[in-house]
């Protein structure tokens, strides 16, 4: 990847959402609102506190995320798109299914 987020911004693609709805039906490309999921691409080396001391980051290269609907800003890089956003817009962290049961 041709890019570096700064301090706790993170680099985001959208994963698309579902085509269909639960009946069965279509749903046309003028009527689907943007995914608020997606998969951390890059991330920046973390925030520094008052210290001047890093901040770890929470997410990393690969983690599955939700975020907030107007969060980030897009940007096209080699012809792709993506979001960067601050670490703080991502709402969380999505699991799959056999690695959330083991952590209830």
């Amino acid at each position: 990847m041709p890019f570096t987020p700064l301090h706790d911004r993170v680099l985001v693609r959208r994963i698309e959402a579902e085509e269909r709805t639960a009946g069965g039906i279509i749903i046309p490309d003028t009527a689907k609102e943007k995914p608020q999921e997606g998969e951390v691409i890059a991330v920046g080396a973390g925030a520094r506190d008052e210290d001047g001391d890093r901040i770890p980051m929470d997410v990393k290269v690969g983690d599955r995320v939700l975020f907030g609907k107007w969060s980030g800003t897009e940007v096209k890089i080699d012809g792709e798109e993506y979001v960067i956003m601050k670490e703080s817009d991502i709402l969380g962290i999505l699991h799959p299914a056999a690695e959330a049961r083991k952590a209830a």
